[in-house]
């Protein structure tokens, strides 16, 4: 709980030092008199919420997140495993995704107006060219850093490719694919505004620019906010299904209490008067540190 009302505290802290400087026109060298207050927005973002251009922008803008991140999810892994397997694959598809890697996603708009029959197609190939590449990198550097002893206990006992593949591979990369797809998902949310803002007819990044165009500054930053909350709910989601999905991982514990060492138990004396040495601390689940080794390696 101590946690969560720190959490709330600092965005607490920041929205009040937000309406501090802009209700007093502070202007510094920062000019945050041409901002609205945090009383406008909350204004502006309550007459958003009655009315249903705002529902439906945000369905949209959700639809596309969804179809292109869940087409580079499985575009990515697919492609980061078989290039980190096969050398014959890397050879072959290795240059061309290098050379494309480094352009932005959303200098891809011209392509995908040309491409694409409609717009919305173009954007939803926008949204999955930006998640595809953080999900190829993080599924091929998981996949190669696999200790290859898992694959030979695989062959020595019999297990073919289609074994390996779905005892060893897949499971050992799954924290390094979900470190991709929690990369991937916010670099979507990026490219689909923009995506939006350029070419879209609906959904959040479209509003948040015609807003702009009107000068309605209150307006611009209700679809940032909305942005920024969006985003922030779907790497949650995210992260919690890695967590879900990893749970065979050793985990840290944040407890502090559990970070101070204790003091050693002092030794204790025998009948000849010579000291036994203390034992050995016991493990949370009562086994001792041998134990606990030999468990970790079966």
């Amino acid at each position: 709980m101590r946690r969560y009302a720190l959490r709330l505290l600092s965005l607490a802290s920041a929205l009040g030092l937000w309406q501090a400087l802009t209700g007093l026109n502070v202007d510094l060298w920062l000019r945050f008199s041409q901002f609205p207050t945090v009383a406008d927005v909350a204004r502006a973002f309550a007459a958003r919420l009655s009315g249903p251009d705002y529902w439906t922008d945000l369905t949209d803008s959700l639809t596309r997140i969804l179809t292109g991140f869940l087409l580079a999810a499985v575009l990515g892994v697919a492609t980061g495993v078989l290039v980190a397997r096969s050398r014959l694959a890397e050879d072959l598809l290795g240059p061309v995704l290098e050379v494309i890697r480094p352009v932005p996603a959303i200098a891809l708009v011209p392509v995908a107006i040309l491409l694409f029959p409609s717009n919305e197609q173009g954007i939803v190939f926008i949204t999955c060219t930006a998640a595809f590449f953080p999900v190829l990198v993080s599924t091929r550097h998981a996949v190669r850093a696999l200790t290859p002893v898992w694959e030979e206990a695989v062959l020595t006992m019999g297990g073919g490719r289609w074994r390996i593949l779905g005892s060893v591979v897949l499971p050992g990369a799954l924290p390094g694919v979900f470190g991709g797809l929690s990369v991937g998902i916010g670099v979507s949310w990026i490219c689909v505004i923009s995506a939006e803002m350029i070419s879209g007819q609906y959904g959040v990044g479209y509003r948040t620019w015609q807003d702009y165009t009107v000068v309605d500054y209150p307006g611009v930053f209700v679809g940032m906010a909305t942005i920024g909350v969006l985003g922030w709910l779907t790497s949650t989601a995210v992260e919690l299904l890695g967590r879900r999905l990893t749970r065979w991982l050793p985990r840290t514990a944040y407890d502090p209490a559990a970070r101070t060492p204790r003091p050693p138990r002092p030794a204790r004396l025998t009948g000849g008067g010579q000291p036994t040495p203390a034992a050995p601390p016991a493990r949370p689940g009562g086994a001792r540190p041998e134990e606990a080794r030999d468990e970790h390696l079966v």
